[in-house]
């Protein structure tokens, strides 16, 4: 588990696609004390280290992996979020994050606000459903706070230190992010799925009758 506070920016270094695509990242802080075997969230999607060697941390990612995130797009040289895995002890700062990618949103615009940004992403119906104003959202491994939701797209706030301390200061209108949806919402929905189906069958029953 992530709680979406990246620790560093590191650099893909390697790629070898193919049917299991090999990336190989450059890293500082992520990788003391980092094992393998160990998981590390890379864009927001969850990884678990296959070799490592000093600074440089190497992964493969599944073909599921690559058709439902945006890691298919990295090159050579493409900075990328990190975050090692949350330990019981460390404080939580963010909210809760998996590293299981729901979408993949697109960056639509960027304007200043003041000293902020505010930066407008389009989301597919996937994970739109589950934003809503004020509530949590993963943007390539960012724990953020919406501030509005739209039709297609949502928006959020981004501070000065959190463009220049992830891949944010890289990235804009055009570029493709990965999104996780707050996994309360889709377990809230899950629960709440099989009571909504009895009461509309219920309805169905009560109208039937009076009719």
């Amino acid at each position: 588990m992530f709680t979406g506070l990246v620790e560093e920016v590191g650099r893909v270094w390697r790629l070898e696609a193919g049917e299991m695509a090999r990336l190989g990242i450059s890293a500082g802080r992520a990788a003391e004390g980092t094992r393998v075997g160990d998981s590390v969230s890379v864009n927001g999607v969850c990884l678990t280290v296959s070799e490592l060697d000093g600074g440089t941390l190497t992964f493969y990612a599944m073909p599921e992996t690559l058709r439902r995130t945006a890691l298919g797009g990295l090159a050579e040289g493409s900075p990328v979020n990190l975050e090692r895995a949350m330990r019981p002890a460390d404080r939580f700062g963010g909210h809760i994050v998996q590293g299981h990618v729901d979408g993949v949103g697109e960056v639509l615009a960027v304007r200043p606000e003041g000293e902020a940004e505010i930066w407008e992403l389009g989301a597919p119906e996937a994970v739109l459903r589950y934003v809503v104003e004020k509530g949590s959202i993963c943007v390539d491994g960012i724990s953020l706070t919406v501030v509005s939701v739209r039709e297609g797209s949502f928006t959020v706030s981004i501070l000065p230190q959190t463009r220049a301390n992830t891949n944010l200061g890289e990235l804009g209108v055009g570029d493709r992010v990965n999104l996780e949806a707050d996994v309360i919402a889709k377990y809230v929905e899950r629960l709440l799925g099989p009571r909504q189906e009895r009461d509309l069958r219920n309805l169905e029953r009560s109208v039937e009758d009076a009719v």
